[in-house]
């Protein structure tokens, strides 16, 4: 297995300005940086390390949990942790998108992280930063690679469940619209295809996963007897109709340890979503199908990618700033 990047954790490019819209815009070198916090809380990344690694040894699945937050969070308005915010009388979140309704879970580990960083420094740390931070922390955790966190970033004081229902990626995207999403976000296809890398250690629910069992899942396996046992197996979990929140892993190979084998799946064409088979099997897929072979050969490669692309995923902000909320679920009053 390919060596991470050295940590600095005993247990274990240059920025371009490019505005999306109005209110969303990759960083400015000036805006994010490495010692943020160095003066105001210099313990951040040891706090939000220790609690990550409890809560992963716990249940190895607190890493996804954390990781998939995040990315459901940069997809809406920029990281800006606008995705932890509940429904208020005057506020909707964007808990009930269709992407993240059943699905989003991890809350209360933000919770405890952010209730250790309030202890430490008191309004200081956002939670915009902690969730970053943390989904850093539960790659390496899992045996993935290491990367420096820009931070800097505050938490909205918006929400929108009209962007969430329109940007976030869904189980059964074509690869036209998956990539148009990522664009929009000022994402490349290369991007796109390392950063879906991470459904390695990434559960999914029967209802996301029912009609490509049931239907193109023959049609892109090779369906020898190990195809042909795969698939029997997931129409075991997942029934033709009833159990919609019965779960499988989209690695089922190394479900638990973030590595290159989730490519592997899709080169065999037994991807789980039809939004990641897309990437190998679609017609339109001339760069991700070079791409996902790449990653599956080269497992350096992916992790080198994979870290350039979550710190510039990381680097969309909300352009409107905001503020470091003293509870990750509601505006300061």
């Amino acid at each position: 297995m390919a060596r991470a990047p050295k940590s600095p954790y005993p247990c274990l490019a240059l920025m371009t300005i490019l505005c999306l819209s109005s209110s969303l815009c990759i960083a400015q070198m000036d805006l994010l940086t490495l010692e943020y916090y160095k003066e105001t809380c210099p313990n951040v990344l040891e706090i939000v390390r220790a609690e990550m690694e409890c809560a992963v040894l716990a249940n190895p699945r607190n890493a996804a949990s954390i990781l998939r937050l995040h990315f459901h969070d940069c997809f809406v308005q920029g990281c800006d942790g606008s995705v932890l915010l509940d429904d208020t009388y005057t506020l909707k979140g964007e808990k009930e998108a269709k992407a993240n309704v059943n699905s989003l879970t991890g809350f209360e580990l933000v919770d405890r992280i952010k209730n250790k960083l309030e202890s430490e420094c008191p309004g200081v740390v956002s939670c915009a930063d902690l969730l970053t931070i943390a989904a850093r922390d539960a790659v390496i955790l899992v045996g993935g690679p290491y990367w420096d966190v820009p931070l800097g970033r505050k938490d909205s004081k918006t929400a929108s469940l009209e962007l969430a229902n329109t940007y976030i990626p869904t189980p059964d995207e074509s690869l036209l619209s998956l990539s148009s999403k990522f664009v929009s976000q000022g994402l490349s296809v290369t991007d796109m295809v390392a950063l879906v890398g991470g459904h390695t250690i990434g559960m999914a629910r029967c209802v996301n996963f029912r009609d490509r069992v049931y239907g193109g899942f023959q049609e892109t396996s090779e369906g020898g007897p190990i195809s042909e046992s795969r698939l029997a197996h997931l129409k075991e979990v997942c029934p033709a109709e009833g159990g919609d929140d019965n779960t499988s892993p989209m690695d089922y190979v190394t479900p638990s340890l973030f590595d290159n084998s989730f490519y592997h799946s899709l080169i065999e064409g037994e991807g789980l979503l039809n939004s990641d088979q897309e990437m190998h099997s679609s017609l339109l897929g001339i760069e991700t199908k070079p791409l996902v072979r790449k990653y599956a050969e080269d497992m350096v490669a992916f992790f080198k990618q994979f870290s350039d692309s979550m710190v510039k995923m990381g680097n969309i902000t909300n352009a409107e700033g905001g503020e470091v909320r003293k509870n990750c679920h509601f505006l300061n009053i």
